[in-house]
């Protein structure tokens, strides 16, 4: 069983030798650390995932990080969940998208008198 930790909201500046320190500082363990990034820029996507070595190291990161501020926003750390199937991810997009196009364009009910005037035109 994985116990990983995603660590999210954090400003683009933060490195995994900054989480490092951090855990280090609450007298945490992490087996690994990742801070995800664009991979064209190379900038911090915001977020990171936490490799804790057990179930209790995991709850505790989690206890420690979850609502702690940092320059004004707060961390947000929780149980990551597994990735989904990139079907999955494709199909959901696809929802999103369809969902917003047809927020766009409504389809506008018609008038009777519209209605009869399109037939004759």
């Amino acid at each position: 069983m994985s116990f990983t930790v995603f660590l999210g909201n954090l400003p683009a500046w933060v490195t995994a030798d900054d989480i490092r320190s951090w855990l280090t500082a609450e007298n945490l363990v992490a087996d690994a650390i990742k801070v995800i990034r664009n991979p064209e820029t190379q900038e911090s996507k915001g977020f990171a995932f936490i490799e804790a070595p057990n179930r209790e190291e995991m709850e505790a990161i989690i206890r420690r990080f979850d609502r702690a501020p940092l320059e004004g926003r707060l961390l947000r750390a929780n149980q990551a969940q597994p990735p989904k199937p990139k079907a999955q991810l494709k199909a959901e997009a696809k929802a999103r998208r369809e969902a917003k196009k047809a927020q766009r364009n409504p389809q506008q009910p018609r008038s009777a008198f519209a209605a009869e005037l399109a037939k004759v035109l």
